[in-house]
């Protein structure tokens, strides 16, 4: 499977908009976006100041390349996601969302216990963190309503855990997940409504995308 190794700054000058891919740097003036807003590229300033209207295929393409880049998802596993999301009961585009937003490495982001969805995988992959008790290192596995993540015990006196009820205690957690810096472990209550989910994401042209 091909990995991304670019600046990950770049996918957020590409889509026009911060995606907030490096967690706390984002909300800095060190971030790359606000230093340059243009798309990448030799040309991509006079694109940037260039008239001209999208046709509904570039927008379909935008709506899931920025959705892919900010969960942090390759192309066959998002469209092996949507292609679960349509067998699914209701309509293809919030079930496609939700399956995003319950994926172990998204909840552990949603609970505070990452920074970013990046260092969330990352986490998830060094085997850090608990699923009902049972070791849980596949970044991509569905999260329940009633299930519960937990720190690792072997993993708690490391130094980002030891730091992590600190840092953690400014982040918002969703009403739909439930946070206990104590125990650091978290609950999924619910599934998340649309609501709760990023507004910028058009998941319709998602579906549309895919619907060609």
């Amino acid at each position: 499977m091909a990995r991304y190794t670019e600046a990950v700054c770049r996918l957020c000058r590409r889509e026009g908009e911060k995606l907030f891919l490096k967690g706390e740097r984002c909300f800095t003036p060190k971030c790359s976006f606000e230093r340059r807003s243009y798309p990448p590229g030799m040309h991509g300033k006079s694109l940037a100041h260039r008239p001209g209207r999208e046709s509904d295929y570039a927008k379909q393409l935008r709506a899931k390349q920025k959705a892919r880049r900010i969960y942090g998802i390759y192309e066959r596993q998002f469209r092996r996601f949507f292609a679960q999301a349509e067998m699914m009961h209701g309509q293809p585009g919030p079930n496609l969302l939700t399956i995003l937003e319950t994926r172990l490495s998204n909840v552990i982001y949603r609970l505070g216990f990452a920074a970013s969805r990046a260092q969330a995988r990352i986490l998830v992959t060094h085997g850090h963190f608990l699923l009902n008790g049972r070791r849980a290192d596949i970044p991509s596995m569905e999260v329940k309503v009633d299930d519960v993540i937990t720190v690792a015990e072997t993993s708690k006196d490391t130094t980002y855990f030891k730091n992590l009820r600190e840092e953690a205690e400014g982040r918002t957690v969703p009403t739909w997940l439930a946070r206990d810096l104590a125990n650091l472990s978290g609950r999924m209550l619910r599934n998340p409504e649309r609501a709760e989910i990023d507004g910028n994401l058009n998941e319709q042209l998602i579906v549309e995308y895919y619907s060609r």
